[in-house]
């Protein structure tokens, strides 16, 4: 899977951008400000339709501008053109002209891996940072995990309105409560399911390329979830036995929407036990699994964006990350220095450099 162009109109920073990529390393270099990130912006969003950087898309459109359009080649078996229409009211998908309208069957067609300096934060981040990782990479994986996602957090949103209107007043009937329930742990027991299923094989991955690159064993992600070996009579029981708390809060309390993912290290939460430098080994060993388990199981080459890692990451274990990679894959690297990339990183690259008003791109060989 590759991008061969990117097409920008009025995306950001940018009226107009025209960009033609390497198979394999692209590199773009800038001043921060410039709109290097915006690049990898649009190609990220052009996987998954939301940006890695707010959850407004309104921001994504360039000032004084009523549209924007991200269009790009993509190679796979054959070419296709991808197309995202933004609009203040909502966006148009479309592939070789031809409208998706649900966008759980877009998703999962472009497989796009990102490691931003954000995800080195990962293992401290809180439960919902945790949720939102393994709910974003899950459901470019499987468009089925992203529709039940979907319309659990529809029943979840009702369940809460409905409790909300039992606190206001005591007669409103607990009947349509235990229907909406019982659809919740439905929908719930189906996603926990999947969440399982991913993490074994990924922590399969995760545990032999941490140990390789630190010498230390053991390191997994650890599901934690009130579904664990709960059936759907335990959980209705559960949900019947939180009804009092449910109402105090007016919100659910038990649920797959609270789950959380931690990395352990020989069964010790990694926070605690490992290194600074040790967990960013082991969030780089995560998404190198990630790549892994795309390529495995689904027989697709996801595309890698690096974005500004130069700056938190010493060129080891940069060095370290790259070799990891198959030669397949096609790479995006934004940094704001070249001299902080390795040379051997720039041989057979194409660099992409961004200034205000001009881009220059050159196919980079050392010599």
């Amino acid at each position: 899977m590759k991008i061969s162009n990117l097409k920008l109109k009025n995306f950001r920073s940018y009226d107009e951008l025209n960009l033609k990529f390497s198979n394999y390393k692209n590199i773009i270099i800038g001043d921060n400000g410039v709109g290097k990130t915006n690049i990898v912006e649009a190609i990220y969003y052009l996987a998954l339709t939301k940006s890695f950087r707010c959850n407004d898309d309104s921001l994504l459109l360039k000032e004084n501008s009523e549209s924007a359009i991200i269009e790009a080649n993509i190679k796979t078996t054959i070419n296709n053109v991808y197309k995202i229409v933004l609009t203040k009211n909502g966006k148009k998908i479309l592939i070789d002209n031809k409208q998706i309208t649900v966008i759980s069957d877009y998703i999962s067609k472009l497989n796009v891996i990102i490691f931003t300096i954000d995800d080195l934060k990962l293992i401290k981040d809180n439960p919902s940072m945790h949720r939102k990782l393994i709910n974003m990479e899950l459901s470019q994986f499987n468009n089925n995990y992203l529709k039940l996602l979907s319309l659990h957090n529809k029943v979840l949103k009702q369940r809460n309105t409905y409790l909300k209107s039992m606190q206001i007043n005591s007669y409103v009937p607990k009947e349509y409560l235990d229907i909406i329930t019982e659809k919740m742990i439905d929908l719930g027991l189906q996603i926990h399911e999947i969440r399982k299923q991913y993490l074994m094989i990924i922590n399969d991955y995760l545990t032999t390329i941490f140990e390789k690159s630190t010498k230390k064993k053991n390191l997994k992600i650890k599901y934690i979830s009130h579904y664990e070996n709960k059936t759907k009579e335990n959980l209705i029981k559960e949900y019947k036995s939180s009804l009092t708390r449910d109402l105090n809060y007016g919100k659910t309390n038990i649920g797959v929407h609270l789950d959380d993912f931690i990395f352990i290290i020989n069964d010790k939460e990694a926070k605690y036990f490992l290194s600074e430098g040790e967990q960013k080994s082991a969030v780089i060993s995560f998404k190198l699994a990630e790549i892994k388990y795309c390529i495995d199981n689904f027989k697709k080459t996801p595309i890698l964006i690096l974005d500004d890692l130069f700056s938190e990451l010493d060129n080891k274990k940069i060095n370290s990350l790259i070799s990891n990679l198959r030669k397949s894959l096609q790479i995006f690297i934004t940094t704001t220095d070249i001299n902080k990339v390795n040379k051997k990183l720039l041989n057979n690259c194409r660099v992409i450099k961004i200034k205000p008003q001009k881009v220059e791109v050159k196919d980079y060989e050392w010599k």
